[in-house]
């Protein structure tokens, strides 16, 4: 059975990925906050990213990282380049070190927010980051780019649409970006095991309202079972809290209007 590092596992990803891979693989499980206790099949550490020997303990034995560890939303950009930017770095050349043979990012939407609702993307859209956390995320999307390239560790970066605790969407525009925990579950249990050099996919559930083309995602093997479509009906005229029409034009809603001047 594969060894699979998860950092950031104290997380919401990191915790519905611990439900969902467990008993596939085992699991270790790196995080700055305390996490519940290990149970059968993984090993917990509670440690910075930013520290090699936290690292490198991490690191050994792992087949495969799934790399979550960061600021999960927009911040000061202070907290996203040493978090986002440099951190992502140090677990990168960690893995490369330890010989790792396969990597596993969380990127986002937010690396392609600005886009129109109205367009439809594909792994070969340029990014459009409507955040500075959208920018790290693009970083390391590049990042691991580079790495494929230059060292050969296989990657496959998954911009994470919307995942939520319950598990269904809240809002109109989640029927668009909704990922269901199962299909989160299966999308990164198949970036682990894919024949791949590096791809860029979506990380989103069979939604009829998509405005992704995850072509790359079904190379690698990928059928979502679940469609946001189901919970429409109960949505209807459930928006989030900005009235800004703009907003409501753009992948990323609310994120696009922050802070924006221009």
């Amino acid at each position: 059975m594969k060894c699979v590092l998860i950092t950031g596992a104290a997380g919401l990803v990191g915790g519905v990925l611990r439900e969902q891979l467990r008993g596939r693989y085992r699991l270790t499980l790196l995080d700055l906050k305390p996490m519940p206790d290990a149970c059968e099949g993984e090993r917990v550490l509670q440690g910075d990213i930013g520290d090699p020997d936290v690292l490198a303990l991490a690191m050994a034995g792992a087949d495969a990282v799934v790399h979550l560890a960061g600021v999960p939303t927009e911040a000061p950009w202070e907290a996203i380049r040493d978090a986002n930017i440099d951190g992502c770095y140090r677990v990168v050349e960690a893995a490369r070190q330890a010989g790792v043979g396969r990597f596993v990012f969380a990127s986002s939407n937010h690396a392609i927010g600005f886009y129109s609702r109205r367009q439809t993307l594909d792994e070969s859209s340029l990014p459009r980051p409507d955040t500075r956390y959208g920018v790290s995320k693009v970083f390391g999307e590049t990042l691991l780019s580079f790495y494929a390239d230059k060292f050969g560790l296989a990657s496959v970066c998954i911009r994470i649409g919307t995942l939520l605790r319950p598990d269904a969407p809240a809002e109109r525009r989640h029927l668009s970006s909704w990922i269901s925990h199962r299909d989160l579950g299966q999308l990164v249990e198949r970036a682990i095991e894919a024949d791949v050099r590096y791809e860029i996919v979506y990380g989103m559930s069979n939604n009829a309202r998509r405005w992704w083309k995850d072509a790359a995602a079904e190379r690698l093997g990928y059928h979502p079972q679940d469609d946001a479509e189901t919970f429409a009906p109960e949505l209807e005229g459930v928006d989030g809290t900005c009235t800004d029409p703009l907003a409501e034009t753009l992948q990323g809603g609310v994120y696009c209007v922050w802070e924006r001047d221009g």
